[in-house]
């Protein structure tokens, strides 16, 4: 009951030229209820209504501190159910007449239903109003037919007239509060949709940009946040059940999540426990205008996972590999540094070259320390030390400078698995 329900119901009878298109039967003769009496007691249920909001406001907290203009509409709220209830006494009366207004009152309810979704209340607040303007209708029905001398079936459908018109207004009521909550809930996940987007946007966008993004979206604009790719082939037929601050976009090809505050106890937890049955990566925690290098990151984790670089695990934190993430960054250079440095191996048979390099790195790892070496490959020490000599042979100077030894190993690593890195 947020706007206006007189204009609400002028516009819409306007608008349309509808009419009551719902003849109500009720049970029962009105043969013994004369006009005069019908008149006193239209007078009586338009007098109604200011005890019916006192008592809603007394009753229901949702509507105990209203505004003035809320206060006005709720009482053009109760006014349009009692005139409905009279269009259904003058219908029976007069078998079968028209409403007198042309209105369409089962849409003018759904109105007010979606009325009430925009003002942040309650369905069960607008149906326990509905109720009470029923007993207070009860009531008064009581007391005056006694004051009228009414018959017991004419009082009888003029109650049952009530709650045909209170079914009513809750049934459509409820149509119209759930319809408007569909629609919000729609454009909330498109406005969020678009936040998500945003954050991974390159160029990255301004920080006004996001502020407003996410008033929209109505998210917290936290100071950190990562990127979780989740490892797919396509859309994720179900998403994983995350908490609702978490962005999510697992209808993307390759889908990925936005978790604000990642380093917090409480959400490592929700992200294990969510993401238990999926593979993913987890990116760096970044200030949200970078949120596009975390998802970069992130994407990257899972393909040196695919090519052996990192080892496979259900969840990888970003976090955990730095330096193997710093080294795959650029790749096109990678890939120079490993053919510069190990072309002294480019001659040999494939085998012999594997042999030598595995021997290498595995040197450069263990602090160039032979029987280290020799007990990490399972080999004898007098093995490793006459694969040394050859690999003294063949690189010389780069086996004792420690700037050398360095890219050696960045080189040897990058072609382990035989990826790009991996000279010709």
């Amino acid at each position: 009951m947020a706007a206006p329900i007189g204009a609400v119901i002028a516009g819409h009878a306007g608008e349309h030229g509808m009419t009551m298109r719902d003849a109500t039967s009720i049970n029962g003769s009105a043969d013994r209820t004369e006009a005069a009496t019908v008149e006193l007691l239209h007078a009586d249920v338009l007098g109604s209504a200011a005890e019916m909001v006192r008592e809603i406001q007394d009753q229901v907290p949702e509507y105990a501190s209203v505004s003035e203009q809320e206060a006005q509409a709720l009482r053009q709220g109760v006014d349009l159910a009692l005139h409905r209830y009279l269009e259904l006494v003058d219908l029976h009366v007069s078998r079968g007449a028209l409403g007198r207004n042309g209105i369409d009152w089962r849409e003018v309810y759904r109105l007010v239903g979606a009325e009430e979704m925009r003002a942040g209340r309650s369905l069960e607040a607008l149906h326990a109003a509905v109720r009470i303007c029923a007993r207070v209708a009860s009531r008064r029905l009581r007391a005056f037919a006694e004051r009228q001398g009414l018959p017991p079936n004419a009082v009888s459908w003029l109650a049952e007239a009530i709650f045909d018109n209170i079914d009513e207004v809750a049934r459509a009521s409820a149509e119209g509060y759930a319809q408007a909550l569909e629609e919000q809930a729609g454009e909330l996940g498109r406005r969020r949709r678009h936040l998500l987007e945003l954050l991974v946007a390159d160029p990255p966008p301004s920080e006004r940009a996001l502020i407003a993004a996410a008033a929209a979206a109505h998210w917290h604009l936290p100071r950190r946040l990562a990127v979780v790719v989740v490892a797919a082939s396509g859309p994720l037929a179900q998403p994983p059940p995350l908490a609702p601050e978490i962005l999510s976009a697992c209808d993307d090809v390759e889908p990925y999540l936005i978790v604000p505050d990642p380093e917090g106890r409480a959400q490592v937890r929700a992200l294990v426990n969510g993401l238990a049955q999926h593979h993913a990566a987890v990116g760096l925690p970044v200030a949200p205008a970078e949120a596009g290098k975390s998802l970069r990151w992130a994407r990257l984790a899972l393909d040196l996972v695919d090519r052996g670089h990192l080892p496979r695990q259900p969840i990888i934190w970003c976090g955990d590999h730095l330096a193997t993430l710093a080294v795959f960054q650029d790749e096109a250079l990678l890939s120079v540094l490993a053919k510069r440095r190990l072309a002294p191996l480019a001659g040999l048979r494939e085998d012999k070259r594997q042999l030598l390099a595995e021997t290498l790195l595995a040197w450069l790892s263990f602090n160039r320390n032979a029987n280290e070496v020799a007990t990490h490959l399972h080999l004898h020490p007098q093995t490793v030390r006459h694969r040394l000599r050859q690999l003294t042979d063949l690189f010389g100077e780069q086996m004792r400078d420690p700037g050398l030894r360095f890219e050696l190993e960045l080189a040897l690593r990058a072609d382990r698995s035989h990826g790009p890195g991996r000279p010709a």
